[in-house]
């Protein structure tokens, strides 16, 4: 059965959130020639390969090249310009605004002591190659890119989800996915765990992350109001100290009915 069709244009607008959409400033950029060892490596990147644009931002090499190219970069940043570390790998989803997806690698040079980010644009359904074969730490960057984004990986050796079930429906991190998620979302693990006919017995799962519900000592606890673990609320204050009992013996405990607050550094 299909599921029924729901409008997800500006859908991460809709939820009270105010400042989600906020703007910030741009980062200042610096020509390539500024720094020597940079415009090196985007002189040796541009014998070989076509070099979209290049820049320095926040002391690191920006670089954009062709989608098709991404493990002959890569391999040539290992093997000729001593890149040898893949910290981070993952995509953005401007698909509302161009249509495409925008990948980058995260690369470190622990002998030049220098960062740079190589960065490429594919469409929606446009297959990336797997890097996986240069950097190990790629395996789970790529499937967890898939699994957030449904960024399509060829060459990949486990192309599955990485966080979310095999069967969970759509991918969490794209823009047009519902912050709460949707209706599927709230029921799946009491259907999966207990079946359907405990919806009624559970309830579904809350999933707004802002939501505080004091009255609720399953999920939440009142800071300074502590109770046991699903005990009625109390407006009785709590007192808890610093060290347990006993403590360590050459520690002078302290209490929290002795701590100062001072109004100024002294």
């Amino acid at each position: 059965m299909m599921r029924v069709y729901s409008d997800k244009v500006n859908v991460q607008k809709k939820p009270y959130y105010n400042d989600r959409f906020w703007v910030a400033p741009q980062v200042p950029r610096f020509e390539v020639e500024s720094d020597a060892v940079f415009a090196a490596d985007v002189a040796h990147l541009k014998e070989k390969f076509d070099i979209k644009e290049a820049y320095i931002e926040k002391d690191q090499l920006v670089v954009y090249i062709n989608p098709n190219d991404n493990v002959e970069v890569l391999q040539t940043l290992r093997d000729e310009l001593s890149y040898n570390f893949l910290s981070e790998h993952s995509a953005i989803d401007w698909l509302a605004k161009s249509g495409e997806f925008e990948i980058f690698y995260q690369m470190l040079s622990t002998c030049k002591k220098k960062r740079m980010r190589v960065k490429c644009f594919i469409k929606e359904k446009e297959v990336l190659k797997s890097v996986t074969s240069l950097y190990n730490s790629a395996n789970w960057a790529e499937r967890e890119m898939y699994d957030m984004f449904g960024v399509i990986i060829s060459g990949h050796p486990y192309m599955k989800r990485l966080l979310m079930p095999d069967d969970w429906y759509d991918h969490p991190l794209r823009k047009t996915y519902p912050l709460q998620g949707d209706e599927a979302a709230q029921w799946y693990e009491i259907d999966k765990i207990f079946g359907k006919e405990y919806r009624d017995i559970i309830g579904p799962e809350e999933r707004d992350s802002a939501r505080i519900n004091e009255e609720d000592t399953y999920r939440f606890a009142r800071i300074h109001h502590e109770v046991a673990f699903g005990a009625k609320p109390s407006s009785e204050p709590t007192f808890t100290d610093y060290q347990e009992e006993g403590g360590v013996f050459i520690v002078k405990k302290l209490k929290k009915a002795d701590a100062k607050i001072l109004k100024e550094r002294p």
